[in-house]
């Protein structure tokens, strides 16, 4: 069976780095976008470039903190019903901060905890509040690469945070398997963005275009789950689930 077409995509997150990226993506798919991110005037640059470049999509922008949920549910509504239904939902929204824990950076961890996995769910109930009534859509989780195995050092709480999406995933795929609303957990490996600009000599990584791409196609595919670029992180997860502990701290 054919998969329906996704034409009302919901992105959170999407003022800069992989929400904006696949924002891009999807906007010259011919998509119509419904944007939200804490930063409006960034989404009003992007909705300007976006149209200029693709004139006969609709895009729709609100603020949004996903740390506020009762707002989560009320833009998803808004989002929602200005485009006349929602097709899918990339919960991307996000944060990457965090220090080892016991250092006295309790509030920036928790802060990471709260964002990246009370966010998400906050997401998901609102995205599946639509849905379920409908039987359609499709809800997309951006994971990491870093939730397959426990991360040292300024990791630890983000990797743990994104191990919590991949499994709440990985539960809505089963509550939701006999009906008609699809359910992928994405785990991106190394792609440059505003989160890890700072960080220097990373191995595999790419640039925020190819990995947005990247993204966007394995989402059109709705798989289960994703290694994102399929090389060379699909064969590194597989050697992450197994390889002694020692050996996966030194890839953080």
């Amino acid at each position: 069976m054919a998969r329906p077409e996704r034409q009302n995509i919901l992105i959170t997150g999407a003022s800069s780095g992989l929400g904006a990226g696949m924002a891009r993506e999807f906007a010259a798919r011919g998509r119509n976008l419904a944007l939200a991110a804490r930063r409006v005037e960034r989404l009003e640059e992007l909705r300007s470039e976006l149209l200029t470049e693709h004139p006969h999509i609709t895009v729709t922008l609100r603020a949004l903190d996903v740390d506020r949920h009762e707002d989560v549910f009320t833009v998803f509504r808004e989002f929602d019903e200005e485009l006349g239904g929602i097709d899918r939902v990339v919960v991307n929204a996000g944060l990457g901060k965090g220090q080892p824990l016991g250092t006295g950076y309790f509030r920036a961890n928790v802060q990471t905890a709260n964002t990246n996995f009370l966010g998400a769910l906050a997401q998901s109930e609102a995205a599946l509040e639509l849905m379920r009534p409908r039987n359609a859509g499709h809800v997309v989780l951006i994971s990491s690469m870093s939730a397959l195995r426990g991360m040292p050092r300024n990791m630890t709480t983000y990797a743990a945070s994104k191990a919590a999406v991949a499994s709440l995933g990985e539960g809505m795929r089963a509550d939701l398997a006999d009906t008609g609303i699809g359910v992928s957990t994405i785990y991106p490996g190394f792609i440059r963005s505003e989160i890890n600009e700072k960080v220097k000599n990373v191995p595999f990584i790419v640039d925020t275009e190819t990995g947005c791409r990247a993204l966007a196609a394995a989402i059109e595919r709705e798989p289960a789950r994703a290694y994102v670029p399929a090389w060379p992180w699909f064969p590194l997860g597989l050697a992450m689930r197994v390889l002694p502990l020692s050996v996966v701290r030194r890839m953080a």
